[in-house]
């Protein structure tokens, strides 16, 4: 149950940020795009989880090390602009937010 809080606690500061949640239809798992400016750049694989397209440059510059343990993408490649991350505390919240900040300057083209 804590999990699914932090979900939508999540999603409601992500609102905050104009990024649209698309729930996919049929699913019930949790799974949803992400979108900015109609752009879709990250989805959540379920309630606690999230994949963010970041771009290499920023995984490496703000030293994101992609989950040894992923059941989704366990060979993930160490140059994929993708960034997997749990969510399981109010501060994983807070750095989701702050990733999907990064991730939409990059799209709206503001760096």
């Amino acid at each position: 149950m804590r999990v699914k809080l932090l979900r939508y606690s999540l999603s409601q500061r992500l609102r905050e940020l104009a990024v649209e949640e698309r729930a996919w239809p049929g699913r019930d798992d949790g799974f949803a795009s992400l979108l900015f400016e109609g752009k879709e750049f990250a989805h959540f694989h379920n309630w606690s989880e999230i994949d963010i397209r970041l771009g290499k440059d920023a995984i490496g510059r703000e030293g994101l090390v992609h989950p040894v343990d992923s059941k989704v993408h366990p060979g993930r490649s160490k140059n994929s602009p993708w960034y997997e991350m749990r969510i399981l505390s109010a501060a994983d919240v807070d750095e989701v937010v702050r990733l999907v900040k990064i991730a939409i300057l990059g799209i709206s083209g503001r760096k």
